[in-house]
Order: structure tokens, then C-alpha cells, then sequence
């Protein structure tokens, strides 16, 4: 859930969509550290809207940084573990008994390795070193939850269709989240940073263990992305789905910290008239007027000649880093300047990073980003259900 970070456009990147009213009852599946759930109940149009959000994620969540982490590969399990494939282990301590099959897109292979490693190879990946801790603990939390929720919902959306992914259960991509194998990590850092980045990382994870991210006792979709505009945005000003936890609030830090708080983006008219699929308006300066802007304070609707479209189309359509943003015609060139980085849904990265400096705790952290959720450990969901 890119992203923070990575490089992927945002890293954010997924369509939520709104399903049917009909209740879904999920069976037979132990769900992280502790929690069998005998039934698990979940509305058809938030599993719906989980799945679509997956898929966009890949295009909205981004990379603090313009150079992404990258970690390495675990080929071996610990001595003697016993493998535990299709559930989440029993309890915190048969967490590594848990194996996340990943497909390793440029290798095409699958690598297995037990969940909380694959935790450390998300972190890793999606968030530089050099952050804070609790943010780099917050970031654990949220890699930690999404993987949970996935596997306890028999999630497979997103997978490629490819023989060589059959049986894979998530990508190390940003259409899921990416993920580094461990063992390419003392090839990415510095040489002189490889032991305190690992021990840093370790922490991270190893502090969090078995924690999640849960609202009404079911584990959140926990995504996340770059750097905001100086706030969140509501889910469903940015998909199709509103969810009670993804609400706007405010994210005062990444200004001034986030390289990829601003940027500018020039194309000459007739492309931006092709990206837009408008027909050229020759040599004239096209008429843009704003319709609406969300709670977040990005663009929800404009009109681009006699075309209504929204900030995202936009975004998305010429490839611009946020839905906030405001333009200038010279010439024969349109320039483009954003705020923020990625889609602007759940967690930002370097907000996170700014409440970390300021001695804000994981928990909290996360609790700003997720309206009304908590963390907790895993174990404790199994007597509600």
C-alpha cells in the first residue's frame, strides 16, 4: 500500500467500489496470532470495495523518496519450523509457523517465507531507514494488518494469471505491497549503515509482533501513501466506497519534511489535449474551471473545455503525483503543480515520520491516520467470534 514508499506513483493504487447488501460468511480460517474465527461475517460490498481498493492501490500509493528500499530474500526457514499454509497461526508464538507465499514478479518465483518476515521486507521496502522508529513501527502495524486481512479472506485479487503464480497468495508489488527479500538488504544500504539499519528494522518488527490494526473487531484495509497536502482525504472522495475509519484529517508535518511535497510537470497542449482524450482546441488555451474540491482539499470535479472530469481522472490520466494541484498556460504548454504525493487515503508516510519527531507513539500515529480503530494483538479478536 506503495507508500510511503517506494517509487511507484504513489504508490497508492485501487478502485473501492461499492457491492451488493447481501452478508457474506466466511469459514474455516484462523486469522493471525491466536484467532480462529469459526464464522466470519463481512459485508459483500466492503469485501467488494477491499478487493477494487487492492487493485488501485497500485496506482495511488507512492514513495517518500524518489530511491525505494529494497530488501532480500529469505530462501530458508528457521530450523525447525514446521510450515502452516492456508491459516494464520494459532498464537503470537506460532507466528513464524504462518508461511506468505509472494510472488516475486521480475524472478518469477515464488518465495515462502513466515509472516513476520515478510513484515520486515514491507517495511523495508515501503519506508526508508532513516525514518523514526515508531514510524517505522507504525508502518509494521499497518503491512502487518493488510497481510492479516488478506489471508483471512482468502484475498486473491490482483494475482497474475501466469502458471508460475499459481498458488501465490500476494505480490511484492504496488498492486499489494512491496516487499524487498531480506537477503537483498546489505546490497541497497550504505555499507556503513547495513548493521544499524538491520537492528533498526528487527525492532521495528519484533516490537510490533502480532499487532494489527482492527475497527468493530475485524482487521482494517490499511492502506497508506507518500506525502499529503496537508491533509487526508474521506475514502469515497477518492473511490467509490466510504469507510468509517478513512477519514480526512489533518497532516501539518509532511510540508516541511517530504522532498515530494511539490512538484512541477509541463506538456505541450496537444498532449495534454490527447492524455485527456479531448479533441485539440488548435492554438486556444483551454478553459479549466474548478467544480468542487474535496475534504481534503484536493480537486473533486473540474471542466476542461466542455468535459466534467474528476481530480483523480485527472491525476491519474497525465500522471500527476496528487489530485491537488493548480496550472499556468504559456504558450503552447500547460504546466502543472502538485501538493502531496499519492491518492492522500489512510496513512501518510511522512506525516507519520513528523509525529514520530515530535515523540508520538505508533499507536497514536496510527490511530490520527485510522479514525476510530485501535491496535491490538490478533489473539484477543478470537473471543468475539
Amino acid at each position: 500500500m506503495k507508500r510511503m514508499i517506494g517509487k511507484a506513483a504513489a504508490r497508492g493504487r485501487r478502485r473501492l467500489r461499492p457491492a451488493a447488501a447481501q452478508w457474506l460468511t466466511l469459514f474455516g480460517i484462523g486469522i493471525m496470532l491466536g484467532i480462529t474465527l469459526a464464522a466470519f461475517k463481512l459485508s459483500a460490498s466492503a469485501l467488494d470495495a477491499h478487493r477494487a481498493h487492492e487493485r488501485q492501490t497500485a496506482s495511488g500509493q507512492i514513495a517518500p523518496s524518489k530511491e525505494r528500499t529494497v530488501s532480500s530474500e529469505v530462501r530458508d526457514k528457521p530450523d525447525g519450523m514446521q510450515e502452516k499454509e492456508g491459516k494464520i497461526a494459532s498464537n503470537s508464538d506460532e507466528l513464524e509457523q504462518t508461511i506468505v507465499k509472494v510472488y516475486l514478479m521480475k524472478e518469477k518465483r515464488i518465495e515462502r517465507v513466515p509472516l513476520e518476515i515478510y513484515v520486515r521486507g514491507v517495511v523495508a521496502a515501503e519506508m526508508p531507514m532513516d525514518f523514526e522508529l515508531e514510524a517505522l513501527k507504525a508502518q509494521a502495524i499497518a503491512a502487518r494488518t493488510y497481510i492479516v486481512r488478506r489471508l483471512a479472506f482468502h484475498d486473491n485479487s490482483g494475482m497474475p494469471s501466469s502458471n508460475g503464480a499459481k498458488g501465490a497468495e500476494v505480490t511484492d508489488t504496488v498492486e499489494h505491497q512491496v516487499y524487498v527479500p531480506l537477503a537483498e538488504l546489505a546490497k541497497r544500504w550504505p555499507e556503513d549503515k547495513r548493521k544499524s539499519y538491520s537492528e533498526k528494522l528487527k525492532q521495528a518488527v519484533d516490537q510490533t509482533k502480532g499487532r494489527i490494526i482492527t475497527y468493530d473487531g475485524e482487521p482494517i484495509q490499511a492502506v497508506f501513501f507518500s506525502t499529503s497536502n496537508g491533509y487526508t482525504e474521506n475514502s469515497e472522495d477518492y473511490w467509490a466506497q466510504e469507510i468509517p475509519y478513512l477519514r480526512s484529517v489533518s497532516s501539518p508535518w509532511d510540508k516541511e519534511l517530504s522532498p515530494r511535497y511539490k512538484e512541477t510537470i509541463r506538456f505541450d497542449l496537444t498532449e495534454f489535449y490527447q492524455k485527456l482524450g479531448l479533441e485539440s482546441e488548435g492554438s486556444g488555451k483551454p478553459a479549466i474551471r474548478v467544480i468542487n474540491k474535496t475534504a481534503g482539499g484536493r480537486i473533486g470535479e473540474l471542466i476542461v473545455g466542455k468535459k466534467r472530469l474528476t481530480g483523480r481522472e485527472v491525476r491519474e490520466k497525465l500522471g500527476l503525483a496528487s489530485s491537488q494541484f493548480i496550472w499556468t498556460i504559456k504558450g503552447d504548454s500547460i504546466a502543472f503543480t502538485t501538493y502531496g504525493y499519492g491518492h492522500g487515503v489512510g496513512m501518510s508516510q511522512w506525516g507519520a515520520n513528523g509525529m514520530a519527531k515530535t515523540g508520538v507513539k505508533a499507536e497514536d500515529i496510527l490511530a490520527h491516520y485510522y479514525s476510530g480503530t485501535k491496535v491490538e494483538q490478533a489473539s484477543k479478536l478470537s473471543s468475539r467470534y
